[in-house]
């Protein structure tokens, strides 16, 4: 195995990977390099090679269903392809990791256009944690001349709410930040909640930084309306099935780097929203009811649906 994919697995586990897009770009670019340096020799070796890859990818970050639908798809691209050749298998790896890519961009850029539209001059606008999608959604409504305010979390324990405080500032758009627990204090001063989303289950539910659902039931209760903002592929088909979506537990050292003997400490990187919390899920195909989503999959990416 290419030592690519080993140490792209070990930052990802570290967090020096972070982020949903972030993780499944590191884990196709570590995929790509492997077909590129196999010394397979037979099609069935070269695909177990792959596969063995994806494995130990996927076991990084449990809950990454964006990095597990991108490396089932270049993989079984791969597997499906009528040639025997391993240098034209290598091909196919890298003309459908140039695709996917292309395409993941692609659905960002429109499910940014798209949302941006949902931002009115005025708005004061709360986001939890950091989304690079929710980031080029405000790019976008401020790059159309809307005037509007953020006001984002610091998102305890990792703080990732730094990094969109600090894009929103370089974007020259007035932001505000806060700890987690002010966002019930801040709410009614609130037009609309956007945050992004690391999975999305076969109800509509959705998988995001620990904290988010606390929002929503604060925006339910001030009756803000919460969108969540997220590409279709990170949707996780194996909770069509019955799994529940696997929610990662950190290091208890991320809470309290020297916490007194004989605490406990959990630390659950996410959590759940249920769906009637959520307003709508911003995505390529629209604003689409969160109930929708099995619906939506099916008719934009039906093999999603076919993951094995």
């Amino acid at each position: 195995m290419a030592e690519r994919v080993r140490v792209t697995a070990e930052q990802i586990k570290r967090l020096e990977v972070q982020g949903a897009r972030s993780i499944a770009i590191a884990a196709i670019k570590a995929i790509e390099t492997l077909a590129e340096q196999t010394k397979a020799k037979k099609k069935a070796s070269f695909i177990d090679e792959l596969k063995e890859a994806q494995a130990l990818l996927s076991a990084s970050r449990e809950t990454e269903p964006l990095m597990r639908n991108a490396l089932h798809w270049i993989i079984t691209q791969a597997q499906e392809s009528k040639t025997e050749k391993i240098d034209e298998l290598c091909k196919t790896v890298a003309s459908n990791t140039r695709q996917f890519l292309a395409d993941l961009e692609s659905s960002r850029e429109r499910t940014a256009e798209i949302g941006a539209k949902r931002i009115l001059d005025g708005d004061v606008i709360l986001t939890h944690c950091h989304s690079s999608t929710v980031t080029r959604l405000f790019a976008k409504a401020k790059k159309a001349g809307k005037n509007f305010k953020v006001i984002c979390t610091e998102t305890r324990p990792a703080f990732q709410g730094r990094i969109t405080a600090k894009e929103m500032v370089d974007l020259g758009i007035e932001t505000t930040f806060i700890v987690d627990s002010a966002a019930r204090s801040f709410m009614a001063n609130v037009n609309i909640v956007l945050v992004g989303a690391d999975a999305i289950s076969s109800e509509g539910n959705v998988i995001n930084k620990i904290g988010t659902s606390t929002i929503a039931v604060v925006a339910n209760e001030a009756q803000k309306p919460f969108y969540v903002v997220s590409e279709l592929l990170k949707f996780d088909p194996e909770t069509l099935f019955g799994e529940h979506e696997k929610i990662e537990q950190r290091k208890a050292e991320e809470v309290w780097m020297e916490g007194p003997k004989n605490l406990r400490i959990q630390n659950p990187a996410f959590d759940v929203t249920p769906n009637n919390y959520i307003h709508g899920i911003i995505c390529e195909e629209g604003v689409i009811a969160p109930q929708s989503i099995i619906e939506v999959i099916h008719r934009r990416y039906p093999w999603v649906l076919k993951h094995s």
